[in-house]
């Protein structure tokens, strides 16, 4: 089968387009035939190693001390069931799934296993290949920051850093359905795009700098990792949390946090990856409420392109690859 393979830390061009054994699903996996999968902001931190300052020794420890440990990259991906294990009954052949892998990756490749009772759900039936490929990454991550870490509350206030991102623009549309009141920030030429998935009001960070405006936030979600306490403590109202989807090191060990009786809080970590939040993300996107935002769909063979636009820095939404036409 073909994958996309890198056997080095660096740019883009260290991504090659190999072929590969096919995987054989053990008796309680499933052989899941990839459509689409997506270039997220987890492929190019494990791809470069370029982690938020004070992680970099982490990063190694998780991704590989002297060379990856997962060769093929990917989290998540949109496809068919094409065989099962002897020991399976939640899926058949034919059945069209997502699935969500994490930090295992894999998903680049045009044949992916996955434990049964893994992280995988029926495909929205509205949503096109590409467009559930992407339900997972920037969907659990956006739900567990705002649900969950966060306490999002009808009514509230949040401000989205990032809105136009893969993370952000998830939520965007889920603050919205939660019944918040959002403001988006982004750049000038993803204005229209942040209005238009939900946002009721949008901030040019080119023409304004919402940490010195006159709104104040119950929320503020950093999926950039370009905020701090200090420079939104102005902004937050009281009880107001500050949720940091990429903190540094000194944030996560609990520097710069909030003073002690100020009523607001830092809260950062990890998103928690669980079944029934997949199926939220499906049940929502089928009822029409979330639908990811594609940016750009490349082929196997434009992966190297498809990362460098990643690396950029000016995706809008999701990149995607597509292994197999619908």
């Amino acid at each position: 089968m073909r994958a996309l393979v890198y056997r080095r830390y660096g740019p883009p061009d260290v991504v090659v387009l190999e072929e590969v054994p096919k995987p054989v699903p053990a008796r309680n996996e499933v052989l899941i035939r990839t459509h689409a999968t997506t270039i997220t902001s987890a492929d190019w931190r494990a791809r470069s190693l370029k982690t938020p300052p004070g992680f970099g020794p982490v990063g190694r420890l998780v991704f590989g001390i002297v060379k990856p440990r997962y060769p093929i990259l990917g989290t998540e991906l949109a496809g068919v069931i094409a065989a099962t294990g002897a020991g399976v009954t939640r899926f058949e052949p034919g059945d069209r799934v997502i699935a969500f892998s994490a930090l295992t990756y894999g998903c680049h490749a045009e044949f992916k296993t996955m434990p049964e009772d893994g992280l995988i759900a029926p495909k929205p039936a509205n949503l096109s290949y590409e467009q559930a490929a992407a339900l997972s990454f920037g969907g659990t991550t956006a739900l567990d920051f705002l649900r969950d870490k966060g306490g999002l509350a009808p009514g509230e206030k949040v401000l989205i850093v990032g809105a136009s991102g893969g993370v952000g623009s998830a939520a965007v549309q889920l603050a919205r359905h939660f019944g918040a009141d959002v403001t988006g920030v982004c750049s000038s030429a993803n204005v229209d795009l942040v209005k238009s998935i939900g946002a009721h009001r949008v901030i040019d960070y080119t023409q304004t700098d919402f940490a010195r405006g006159t709104a104040s936030y119950d929320i503020i979600l950093d999926t950039t990792g370009t905020t701090s306490y200090a420079r939104c403590e102005r902004v937050l109202n009281d009880g107001g949390r500050l949720l940091l989807v990429l903190a540094t090191l000194a944030q996560s060990l609990g520097f710069g946090r909030a003073p002690s009786g100020s009523g607001k809080k830092v809260i950062t970590g990890t998103a928690a990856e669980r079944l029934e939040d997949l199926q939220i993300l499906v049940d929502l996107a089928e009822a029409g409420h979330f639908t990811p935002v594609i940016d750009k769909v490349y082929t196997p063979e434009q992966a190297v392109a498809a990362h460098a636009h990643v690396d950029s820095g000016r995706k809008r939404g999701n990149v995607i690859i597509r292994f197999a036409a619908a």
